[in-house]
């Protein structure tokens, strides 16, 4: 089984279902869309 495989397995699971809601609810805070902001624009600085 490849890692994609085993990646779409686990996000098709009740845990990575939840996972994903969690990580989606945790994004639509302005707070962490500006932290995530400002590790992008490090990264594109080097």
């Amino acid at each position: 089984m490849s890692i994609v495989q085993k990646i779409r397995t686990f996000l098709s699971s009740s845990q990575g279902r939840k996972l994903t809601s969690q990580a989606q609810q945790q994004l639509s805070k302005p707070e962490n869309q500006q932290k995530l902001r400002d590790l992008a624009s490090r990264f594109k600085r080097r």
